[in-house]
């Protein structure tokens, strides 16, 4: 079920209430020894009020009966054609060498999706201090692992009132010889032979059907890789009221977020992060081939995780749509309007709303207006093997997630891909004119991917192809080894 976003306004006299009851400027007036509790509500109506935004437009509804259903009108679904430049400079100088791209381009989108989009990882993140708390023994399918519960302590002396604990699970293969690649996966995972702990589940679109392939984690380990899950809730909550707590409420000391401080997207990915920090130690573990791997809101947070941290080699992004693969200028499904109401808000930066805006301060402005668009999140994992995946509407991934959207900015990320001496999807660069390429037809030839799988909304129907595919461009054979 989708959610209907609705027109937010604000009256004179409920303005002047907000302004009594809200701290000015986003509430980091000095020293508390509590976070802020606010709702959801009122911390998107915070934002607001800093931004000047007086009134949002209204997402768009996943119901056709609504009066503002979605738009499935290839017709109406392009209003703004033109996607920003990918290889040219804020100058306007032409970006042909990729010391251009490393040294001037690919700064000057970061710092749009930083400002704008995602939103700033701040300078003072606490260290996190990793602990194996739990070791195993055991067999996941027929194969014999090493399966390790681990605890990231990240340092809450600055603000005690919070605490941040990471869990990840690493399993790794009894028999390998040697260190083998990883796939970190957001999601919650059970230790080996340990039972699932009270009121946990994992992050699975509901069990495969009879027939179907084995699960990710057996097909990982038949390969020869390993595979970890990294819990993005402890991280950071997936709403707005957990602003204020989690890494993003810790750094700031329980206060409510700046126009540009990151949101949930961008915590999730500096968890990932701070995960391979320690796969990075551990000796079982390549970690010059560690991959990120997520589906739906988690597909989103594998692409900005890739996009952002460089050392992780390869990704996974399942059925990731608005906010993830899907272009922001595309009218079809799900629009930056529900982004930037209040039940997605809190995945981007504060300064995102603006894109949403019908009155403000400033006037109101769009999705055209946006700096950057996906094509350039996708290009920011350039050389780097990143494959796009989707299901189908029929077995349940909705048109909602716009997939021609996101295999348009597929094939306008393949220049950079290119420059960098990789290959893109073959399917040209006109990407007004694509065409999605047939089901189960994936486009695996070069370091950028694209399959749309005959399934729903889960990345499982493409593990057996994602595998084999990763490994030939990792330069690897693990299970040879």
């Amino acid at each position: 079920m989708q959610r209907i976003q609705f027109l937010i306004s604000f009256p004179v006299l409920f303005a002047a209430l907000n302004a009594a009851a809200f701290p000015q400027g986003g509430g980091r007036n000095g020293p508390q020894s509590e976070p802020v509790e606010w709702t959801t509500e009122q911390d998107h109506q915070n934002m607001m009020r800093q931004l000047g935004i007086r009134k949002l437009r209204p997402g768009p509804s996943g119901n056709e009966n609504a009066p503002n259903a979605a738009n499935y009108d290839e017709a109406l679904a392009n209003p703004f054609p033109n996607l920003p430049e990918v290889l040219t400079l804020n100058n306007g100088q032409k970006v042909t060498t990729a010391a251009v791209w490393w040294e001037k381009r690919r700064p000057e989108i970061v710092e749009d999706f930083e400002r704008e989009v995602l939103g700033r990882i701040p300078s003072n993140v606490p260290k996190v201090t990793w602990e194996v708390v739990n070791k195993t023994e055991a067999k996941v399918g027929d194969y014999p692992v090493i399966g390790k519960q681990l605890s990231g302590r990240v340092d809450n002396s600055s603000f005690p009132a919070i605490n941040v604990d990471i869990e990840m699970i690493l399993v790794t293969p009894a028999e390998a010889k040697g260190p083998v690649p990883v796939m970190m996966m957001f999601g919650f995972g059970t230790l080996p032979g340990a039972p699932t702990p009270p009121g946990k589940k994992k992050f699975n679109f509901g069990p495969p059907p009879a027939g179907s392939d084995p699960p990710a984690t057996e097909q990982l380990l038949a390969a020869g890789w390993g595979y970890a899950y990294l819990n993005p809730y402890n991280v950071q909550a997936d709403n707005g009221a957990g602003l204020t707590k989690g890494i993003i409420g810790l750094v700031n000391k329980g206060q409510p977020r700046k126009p540009d401080d990151w949101g949930s997207l961008r915590a999730w990915a500096w968890g990932a992060s701070r995960g391979l920090d320690y796969l990075e130690t551990d000796k079982a573990v390549d970690a010059g081939r560690v991959g990120i791997e997520g589906v739906s809101r988690f597909g989103k947070a594998a692409l900005v995780t890739m996009a952002f941290d460089r050392r992780f080699a390869v990704v996974l992004v399942g059925s990731s749509g608005e906010g993830g693969a899907k272009l922001h200028r595309r009218n079809f499904g799900e629009a930056v309007e529900n982004l930037t109401g209040s039940g997605e808000y809190h995945w981007m930066a504060g300064n995102f709303l603006k894109y949403g805006a019908a009155e403000a301060d400033f006037g109101s402005m769009n999705a055209g207006d946006i700096p950057v668009d996906a094509h350039q999140l996708i290009a920011l994992c350039a050389p780097r093997p990143t494959f796009i995946s989707y299901g189908i509407p029929e077995k349940g991934d909705a048109n909602w997630l716009d997939q021609k959207g996101s295999f348009m900015a597929a094939v306008a990320a393949g220049p950079v891909f290119r420059l960098l001496g990789a290959g893109d999807l073959g399917a040209g660069d006109d990407y007004k004119n694509v065409q999605l390429p047939p089901v189960n037809a994936g486009l695996l030839e070069g370091q950028l991917a694209w399959r749309q799988h005959d399934g729903g909304h889960t990345d499982g129907p493409n593990w057996k192809h994602f595998i084999p595919w990763a490994n030939r461009f990792l330069d690897s054979n693990p299970a040879g080894r």
